[in-house]
């Protein structure tokens, strides 16, 4: 079965049931999946771009390479955004687990801005974020 389609934004499944193999003609990827039998030929193409665990993206248009390229660049920087801010929501716990409020509030103001930071930005939702630090704000004003 022979697709051309454009695979940008592949599901997280896809990568977990996905085996590479490489076809046996030149310029095509296979991406298989032994359990749903699931047999994809990619054409590639002269300035194809690869995502994680080989799969490749097969963007036609030159709209649609762009989208590819900024979204790669999004995942990043989100993803060191969300990295960053589950630090500082761990130094916080960390702080409350030892019982030191001096610490703890200080680790919380710091994790404040952080988090919004995060919300304005578009890694959080307003309301996981205002969840997380009512829970954590509790959690420090309730040590001794």
């Amino acid at each position: 079965m022979r697709i051309r389609f454009r695979l940008q934004q592949t599901p997280s499944w896809l990568y977990r049931r996905v085996i590479h193999a490489r076809a046996a003609r030149s310029g095509q990827n296979r991406l298989v999946d032994p359990i749903i039998g699931l047999s994809v030929v990619l054409h590639a193409i002269a300035n194809e771009q690869t995502l994680k665990k080989g799969t490749t993206i097969m963007a036609n248009s030159p709209q649609a390479k762009k989208r590819a390229r900024q979204n790669e660049k999004r995942f990043a920087i989100n993803k060191a955004r969300r990295s960053r801010i589950r630090t500082h929501l761990r130094k916080v716990e960390e702080a409350i687990d030892s019982g030191d409020k001096d610490v703890a509030s200080a680790a919380l103001r710091a994790a404040q801005p952080e988090l919004m930071r995060g919300v304005t930005k578009g890694v959080f939702h307003k309301n996981t974020a205002a969840r997380k630090m009512s829970r954590l704000s509790a959690r420090v004003k309730a040590l001794g």
